[in-house]
């Protein structure tokens, strides 16, 4: 079994502190930039699990790397360069608190909302008599709080603009943004011959410019159906052929976990892992249209801090 990165613990020039997210390790130098490890943990239901994912720290930079530079002409993003397969080096901005969700179809945490009762998510409404993975006439923006620890919480527009998290301003064009770049995934999905689903966008500022931080379009953050056979499925009431983290997700489900309390995770065997590696490659291939090259992770750690340290190097 490949191994996999689950952890880093550098200590490079000018750093100011470092931030460990659920995937990934965030090294500010200097509150000017920001180092970000993409590491091969994995989460579900906010819960991080026991394994890594080998190459799935590498899947998710590329992705994000190649969707950032392909959407640079819509909103600025923090991306500076990629020196390393699992790092990207970028502008230190100040987040926005809430993340902001978009969605095209009606699945995953919105279906099992739709399914309880609920005709509204984060104070948008949904039309009545949809059945589960059909298209919203509009994709709907379904923002959350961006939690610290535990789960992330469905949030309204008008209580994120009232509690004064987000000016009235910034967030009409936090929205204006989200919108065009899901747009912009969305045809380039179709490219590919996959369905954009449902994502979310994290965006902070930085000299008075928001830009777009973190991850875009990769499949932590997003869903994607293939879009041959969507529409029989869809008449069928089959599940959709899809590639993303659901599948996880629902395998959890199926062995009892959903991250509430009491809940033990399952025994993650080495065929689930691979598995799991397997299907964040084929999602690589499926929307980059590239055929994933399996970088050299013998030496991963000194790899990864001799490429950071050089790239540090010419940005001073």
């Amino acid at each position: 079994m490949t191994q996999a990165l689950t952890k880093t613990s550098f200590s490079l020039p000018g750093q100011k502190g470092k931030y460990t997210g659920k995937v990934r390790d965030v090294y500010n130098i200097d509150n000017k930039y920001l180092v970000m490890v993409v590491t091969d943990r994995i989460s579900a239901f906010d819960v991080v699990l026991p394994k890594g994912i080998p190459y799935k720290g590498q899947v998710l930079n590329q992705i994000a790397a190649k969707f950032m530079d392909a959407t640079a002409d819509i909103v600025p993003n923090w991306k500076i360069a990629s020196p390393d397969p699992m790092v990207t080096v970028g502008h230190f901005a100040e987040p926005f608190k809430v993340e902001m969700v978009i969605r095209g179809y009606l699945t995953g945490h919105a279906w099992r909302e739709y399914h309880s009762g609920k005709r509204s998510l984060s104070g948008v409404p949904m039309p009545e008599g949809m059945v589960e993975n059909q298209k919203f006439p509009k994709p709907i923006i379904t923002p959350t709080t961006k939690a610290e620890a535990g789960h992330d919480l469905d949030i309204s527009r008008e209580e994120i603009v009232g509690q004064g998290i987000v000016s009235a301003d910034d967030y009409a064009m936090l929205e204006k943004y989200t919108r065009l770049l899901f747009e912009r995934g969305s045809e380039m999905a179709a490219e590919k011959g996959l369905i954009l689903v449902d994502t979310k966008y994290e965006f902070g500022k930085k000299d008075g410019t928001i830009y777009l931080i973190d991850e875009i379009n990769t499949p932590d953050s997003s869903r994607y159906f293939y879009a041959e056979g969507y529409e029989e499925k869809l008449r069928k009431g089959e599940p959709q052929k899809q590639l993303s983290k659901e599948f996880l997700r629902q395998w959890l489900i199926q062995n009892n976990f959903q991250g509430k309390a009491g809940q033990v995770v399952p025994e993650m065997t080495d065929e689930i892992v691979q598995q799991v590696s397997d299907r964040y490659i084929e999602l690589y291939e499926n929307i980059t249209g590239d055929r994933f090259v399996r970088s050299d992770v013998s030496h991963v750690t000194e790899r990864i801090e001799a490429n950071i340290r050089k790239c540090l190097k010419e940005l001073e």
